[in-house]
């Protein structure tokens, strides 16, 4: 075990390690000669204004997510702490728990965690560790919401990364935006109707009025990186951040970086004046310091975050995995292009006033009772049909009011593919599409409006999207307003484009 050392830097003895001068490009140059021009002093190098530009991690699409990459060991020190010095605010009556039993209780005790996902950190207590782990990451900024971890993910706003190592009992973790909104719902009981604290003096101040904890585990996380520039001449000596205790190469010990995570933690949730039981002899003796650091011997610093045969093999298969749904993905996309299938339906849905609501999730279950489902009428052609042109009966289809006894999406799509595959599109009039069936009352703009704002989640997965009638109907009359602005005629006509055609 090598001795703690201390660090220099500009003839002035410190217990943490320099940032190395680094060249500022040029729209960082202009911030610093703004910065400077107001605070001649300040140093830029010393308070780890980069840290927050380098902090994400970049990664190509299907490329695995190291232990380097994630700082394993780091995690694993943080949440296999067994110190039970921390109050959980869910839990009052209880014992003090250590940091891995508060974060893991207050993902559980956000409003936005699922009954499915909470059920599953109860059933598998690993997964609510891994989970936990991942949420960390993304508290801290290290994963931002432009990631995703299942294999399936289609939209092209996000990057699917497979994590071996923080993904053993469940392959498909939440992707990032989901982790993010269930991080900002995990408010202290008190929380949900006011402010949480925002900045660390009011964290304090919260805590001397004798509110234990003051802000949750993941506020406090999302506090101190916000401010990771001011806290580094409070708690270190300008030269390191609270940021930098989760960024990868740099020759720091991940043990002693886990424990002064965990005396930041203590400080500002239990005791700022008291004795820390993260704290060491520095600590002890420089009052509001944190634990010094310890710099790693190269063969030291090889032997932490090594990822393992099975892992680097388990992220291999989950990149090809990847790799093929992209390419079948892509072909059935140009599949749909040459048979004409990605045109618009000839089928209106009429969804019944109470199934439109929020958004899908991706695991949907219909609960619609049969004899309640959704109305699909049926607009024939004007003329013969191909089927007729072929040899059929040659009459007039009658119009056609369909109730159909099946559910969901597998309904919708059969439906579709028949209609593009023996009828053209067409420009249907309104008086046109039958009322034989009792329909929906039609929403105006502002309810359609407030439905939405109210209803949906502007940060969820929008791939399982239902396109109702009611979102339709807006669209439309956006057009005609549209028209009307800049001077064109419009009737009530409903428009539905024909694939080969560029008319409207």
């Amino acid at each position: 075990m090598t001795s703690t050392s201390a660090f220099s830097r500009g003839g002035s003895t410190s217990p943490w390690p320099t940032t190395p001068s680094t060249p500022f490009v040029v729209p960082a140059l202009a911030l610093g000669s703004l910065l400077t021009a107001f605070a001649p002093g300040l140093d830029l190098s010393s308070v780890g204004y980069l840290s927050r530009k380098s902090l994400p991690i970049k990664r190509n699409d299907a490329e695995p997510l190291t232990r380097e990459d994630v700082q394993y060991d780091l995690l694993n020190y943080i949440f296999s702490d067994t110190n039970a010095v921390f109050t959980n605010p869910h839990d009052k009556g209880s014992e003090k728990v250590n940091f891995s039993t508060l974060y893991i209780s207050a993902l559980y005790n956000s409003s936005k965690c699922s009954k499915v996902l909470k059920d599953k950190m109860t059933e598998t207590p690993e997964f609510a560790t891994e989970l936990a782990k991942i949420s960390l990451l993304t508290n801290v900024g290290r994963i931002n919401t432009t990631m995703a971890f299942f294999p399936e993910m289609k939209t092209a706003l996000r990057t699917y990364h497979p994590v071996p190592s923080l993904q053993k009992t469940d392959g498909n973790a939440q992707d990032a935006p989901r982790i993010k909104n269930c991080l900002k719902a995990a408010l202290l009981p008190s929380e949900t109707k006011g402010v949480p604290p925002a900045t660390p003096e009011e964290v304090l101040a919260k805590r001397k009025e004798g509110q234990r904890p003051p802000t949750s585990v993941v506020n406090l996380v999302f506090v101190l990186s916000n401010h990771h520039a001011p806290l580094a001449s409070v708690h270190f000596d300008g030269n390191f951040n609270f940021l930098d205790l989760f960024l990868p190469g740099k020759p720091l010990a991940s043990f002693e970086r886990a424990q002064i995570f965990l005396w930041l933690t203590y400080h500002y949730l239990e005791d700022s004046d008291g004795p820390n039981p993260f704290s060491d002899k520095f600590a002890q003796k420089h009052p509001g310091k944190a634990p010094m650091l310890r710099r790693l011997t190269e063969e030291e610093q090889a032997q932490e975050n090594v990822d393992t045969p099975e892992e680097i093999q388990w992220g291999r298969t989950m990149s090809a995995k990847r790799n093929n749904f992209l390419q079948q993905l892509v072909s059935s996309v140009d599949t749909d292009k040459r048979t004409g299938r990605s045109a618009a339906p000839l089928f209106i849905s009429v969804t019944p006033e109470y199934g439109v609501g929020r958004r899908s999730q991706r695991h949907v279950y219909d609960t619609t009772p049969k004899d309640e489902a959704s109305f699909l009428y049926y607009v024939p052609t004007q003329g013969p049909s191909p089927i007729e042109g072929a040899g059929g009966s040659g009459g007039p289809e009658p119009e056609l009011a369909q109730r159909e006894p099946e559910h969901g999406r597998a309904r919708d799509e059969r439906m579709n593919r028949t209609a593009r595959q023996h009828h053209p599109l067409i420009t249907v009039k309104q008086d046109q599409i039958p009322h034989s069936s009792p329909r929906p009352r039609s929403r105006s703009m502002l309810e359609h409006a407030w439905v939405l704002a109210t209803t949906t989640d502007p940060l969820g997965d929008s791939d399982g999207e239902e396109d109702t009638q009611h979102a339709r109907l807006d669209y439309s009359r956006r057009l005609k307003v549209l028209r009307h602005l800049h001077g064109r005629s419009h009737s009530g006509e409903v428009i539905l484009r024909d694939s080969s055609s560029h008319e409207s």
